[in-house]
């Protein structure tokens, strides 16, 4: 029981990364800017900026327990897979698994960007490190997070993450 408790609370946390992405406390984001050089050479500025708007808002919706923001920035196809294994295909089924990190509203998750790539007005995705505590149980788990966007309908939603567990400490 205690493993299985364990394990869902790990999976839970590692959905959180997702995109991607309450009221933490401390929140680092190395964006670079929409009209950087990097960006502008794999699209124009307008779907850059678009994608750095959409990339914010889906981890500072997460981070700020804003489900319904989080919820609209990704397709309704999503597939998440969190650190431990865990799959969720589908947003309805991701958002379930994250139900309880918007109902209580504890954790406490920073990430740092590591890279990025834009692709015109087709595709990106950007690395993460990402740290998602629950200090009230003694949760700590670091995950190198990777989220992966399209655009469509001039939009970007968030189609797929994937954590990989770095540190995972309990207590």
């Amino acid at each position: 029981m205690t493993n299985k408790l364990g394990m869902t609370v790990v999976g839970m946390i590692a959905a959180a990364l997702i995109a991607v992405p309450g009221a933490a406390a401390a929140t680092t984001s190395a964006v670079p800017p929409a009209a950087s050089p990097a960006v502008a050479a794999h699209g124009g500025h307008g779907c850059a900026a678009k994608f750095d708007e959409a990339q914010r808002a889906d981890m500072e919706s997460f981070r700020d327990f804003d489900a319904k923001t989080w919820k609209a920035g990704h397709d309704r196809n999503a597939v998440s897979i969190y650190p431990s294994g865990a799959r969720f295909a589908g947003i309805d089924a991701i958002m379930a698994a994250q139900k309880s990190h918007f109902a209580n509203k504890e954790a406490v998750w920073s990430w740092t960007e590591i890279n990025r790539r834009v692709d015109g007005c087709r595709t990106a995705f950007i690395e993460y490190e990402a740290i998602y505590q629950i200090p009230r149980i003694g949760f700590y788990q670091r995950a190198l997070t990777v989220v992966t966007y399209i655009y469509e309908r001039g939009a970007w939603k968030s189609i797929m993450d994937q954590g990989t567990m770095l540190e995972l400490r309990t207590g």
